[in-house]
């Protein structure tokens, strides 16, 4: 028994599952946060640990960073939320649209799902098409479009040549599974058959450059090429899915293609300072869709929360501390993580492999780096190495997300890494019998 195990046991009794988010869930019971500070989390039974989660990626400066919390703190006091414009909100605005030239409005929304949900609807009011094509095992939140095939199997995954549009929750429209084109990552020739089927048909390609469901695996300049040139040939958008990539570089990921300019930009996480928060950019004329001033609003939009001026304050400040240099800081840094985690694995002599960009990183239980989902896919005595070796490091102190993924926030330094490799190599060890 513990403080933890009785607070699951009031949880299970109000909440299914006991929890609100599946990802806190552990055998045998969730734990329960004391409080954070920096690049480390004590928990309510006193047990600290170094945070390579950060809270799924949203955290880029760890927790409780001084400044945020002060900037937080003033707001406070002057209210929460308001039926009448901030200016905080846009004074952030013109930060966002600052750093990408690929941004030339914006409008905030309050996550991910909302962010990526709104592109998608803005796409096809802006085309008129109804249809979506996304890779195959990208997760782009929680809407009915934009979840398909993202936990898609061997056993129903169909033909790598047309992929099966696989639902992820039961009960979910057929109509909706019809509308979304599934594309194979990172293989154009395949992927651009596919688009030429369905081409009189499809609003936007959606893309994120680097999916975490996938593997963490950046998608090849050829394959984010051919995405782009046919979304021009065919008078559809390119919608790129930066809600985890914007960390990457200080315009997000999409500086890693040159002269590959998407249409619009799904982003949040980091960029609320640990508060919720989405937002997208991109192309004026495709943004108006949602101009209320138009003689025809196509696309109506609104939310309550969205722009709070809480979340416009804490990320207005965190996204001011993420300058270039910090960028350039924390990247360099996950080049010492990744070849820390390299030299790791080559010492404990297993068959697993690194991948990643940017501040990002992921331990598959594979020799080699995948470069598709089909080819990432992680089999029944992979998902139990992950978990085996993620216990070993959240008993030794080091908290991951649960694919075995890690996300460093720019108060870690080098001695947090080193710590990371060594708990990864002493676990590694240990499971040597098991591979």
């Amino acid at each position: 028994m513990s403080k933890s195990s009785d607070l699951y046991d009031r949880g299970l009794k109000v909440m299914p599952g006991g929890c609100s988010r599946n990802t806190i869930l552990r055998i045998p019971h969730p734990l329960y946060v004391e409080k954070g500070a920096g690049c480390y989390v004590t928990d309510i039974e006193g047990i600290e640990r170094v945070d390579f989660a950060n809270n799924m990626c949203s955290l880029i400066h760890g927790h409780a960073h001084p400044e945020v919390t002060e900037a937080v703190a003033a707001q406070l006091s002057k209210g929460t939320a308001f039926t009448i414009g901030t200016e905080v909100e846009v004074e952030f605005a013109e930060h966002i649209v600052s750093r990408s030239a690929s941004f030339e409005k914006m409008r905030f929304v309050n996550s991910g799902t909302e962010a990526v949900m709104s592109c998608i609807k803005a796409a096809r009011a802006f085309t008129g098409r109804s249809k979506i094509a996304k890779a195959e095992g990208a997760y782009h939140g929680l809407y009915d479009y934009a979840e398909v095939s993202q936990t898609s199997k061997p056993e129903n995954w169909g033909d790598e040549n047309n992929p099966s549009s696989v639902p992820v929750a039961y009960g979910t429209p057929k109509a909706a599974l019809d509308d979304v084109i599934i594309i194979p990552f990172n293989d154009p020739d395949r992927a651009l058959k596919i688009l030429e089927e369905n081409a009189d048909d499809i609003a936007c390609v959606l893309l994120d450059v680097m999916p975490h469901r996938i593997g963490l695996i950046p998608a090849k300049d050829d394959f984010a090429r051919a995405m782009f040139k046919w979304t021009r040939q065919n008078d559809s958008l390119l919608v790129f899915d930066e809600v985890i990539t914007f960390r990457s570089n200080y315009g997000g990921a999409q500086e890693w293609y040159e002269g590959i300019a998407p249409d619009l930009t799904a982003m949040g996480k980091m960029i609320g300072g640990g508060f919720p928060v989405g937002a997208l950019a991109g192309r004026s004329d495709v943004m108006d869709v949602m101009d209320p001033h138009a003689s025809k609003v196509l696309f109506p939009h609104s939310g309550t929360f969205s722009a709070n001026p809480v979340t416009m304050t804490a990320g207005l400040k965190s996204m001011q501390m993420f300058d270039r240099d910090a960028v350039l800081k924390i990247n360099k840094l996950a080049d010492y993580a990744r070849t820390s985690l390299i030299e790791a694995i080559n010492l404990a002599d297993v068959p697993a492999s690194v991948s990643g960009e940017g501040s990002m990183f992921r331990i598959h239980m594979k020799e080699n780096v995948p470069v598709s989902y089909r080819d990432g896919y992680v089999s029944p005595k992979e998902s139990e190495l992950i978990k085996t070796l993620l216990g070993h490091l959240f008993d030794d102190g080091i908290m991951m997300i649960n694919t075995c993924t890690g996300v460093l926030s720019t108060v870690m330094a080098e001695k947090e890494i080193d710590r990371l490799s060594e708990a990864v190599l002493s676990g590694l060890k240990k499971m040597k019998n098991q591979f």
